[in-house]
């Protein structure tokens, strides 16, 4: 039988290859250095080749050394996936589970499902990771995440998905302001309008434009926000106009503002809210009931 490299053999190597240092590595393996470097000088005998070239100084992986430890990662994942697989046999509601949100979403909904998640699954950990859309997508290939979620459409890859609420746009405006002299602004009127929008890499932004069909409209290159809070104060500073979810509004972003809000007329496309995940994954049965409470806490209150 063919000889084969462990599997903490190869993270080993992946966490060197990650990390370009013996002493991070290892503290990230939770092992000692001494430790980690016998486990991949092992790993090179077994294949005969040399994975990294070692200095004084520093520690480079060789170009075998980086496909070998790409190919490591889809492994270690597998095997992640496997144990998930076991573990969500006895209870797919219990046991740490890690979360990407992206920013326009987790400071609105989190706070507003989080009890009842908590009540309704007590043994279940969730940590939480607050980024961008495509470096969370990154992280859930990787396997440092197990679900994300995001606001679609979005090319999602080989990912499966699904739907937790639709969003809507309304457009926010200084009073006073043209498109607050009807109950609502038609999107043919938004046209005419520099609009206050995020900055690149934010997919509010794309979804924004797309609910208006502002792809060749003008729009404010002076000013991009980081965060919708910013936007709103620019708003309510009279330096022009934006367009905000209705997740936002929802949780009270405009309070103690001097703004006003109109709906979009018409059948403007809504971001939709979903929940993420690797197709691989071994969790998809905790994935499914985690959406079914979100969707439960995310359903409109009636008046």
């Amino acid at each position: 039988m063919k000889p084969l490299p462990t599997l903490r053999q190869l993270r080993y190597l992946v966490a060197v290859v990650d990390r370009c240092h013996f002493s991070r590595a290892a503290e990230a393996c939770l092992v000692t250095q001494s430790t980690l470097s016998a486990g991949i000088q092992e790993l090179e005998e077994l294949l005969g080749a040399t994975l990294l070239e070692r200095t004084r100084r520093s520690v480079i992986p060789t170009p075998l050394g980086r496909e070998v430890a790409e190919r490591a990662r889809a492994l270690l994942k597998d095997a992640e996936d496997l144990v998930d697989i076991a573990r969500a046999a006895e209870d797919p509601m219990a046991g740490p589970l890690h979360l990407g949100v992206i920013p326009t979403i987790g400071p609105f909904m989190i706070p507003r499902v989080m009890p009842a998640l908590r009540a309704a699954f007590p043994e279940l950990k969730l940590y939480l990771r607050e980024d961008q859309t495509a470096r969370l997508i990154a992280r859930l290939e990787s396997g440092e995440l197990d679900c994300a979620l995001l606001a679609l459409p979005y090319p999602l890859g080989d990912l499966e998905s699904i739907d937790i609420a639709d969003d809507r746009f309304a457009v926010v405006c200084p009073p006073g302001h043209r498109l607050c002299s009807k109950p609502t602004a038609r999107t043919s009127d938004m046209h005419l309008e520099e609009l206050l929008l995020l900055e690149d890499g934010h997919c509010l932004r794309e979804h924004a434009l797309a609910a208006c069909a502002l792809d060749d409209a003008p729009r404010n290159s002076a000013f991009q926000g980081t965060s919708l809070h910013t936007l709103v104060q620019m708003v309510a500073n009279g330096l022009g106009v934006t367009l905000l979810p209705q997740m936002a509004l929802d949780t009270g972003i405009l309070r103690g503002l001097d703004v006003e809000v109109r709906p979009l007329a018409g059948e403007s496309p809504p971001r939709r809210i979903g929940l993420v995940w690797r197709r691989s994954s071994g969790r998809k049965a905790t994935f499914r009931h985690l959406a079914e409470a979100l969707k439960a806490e995310m359903q409109p209150t009636e008046a």
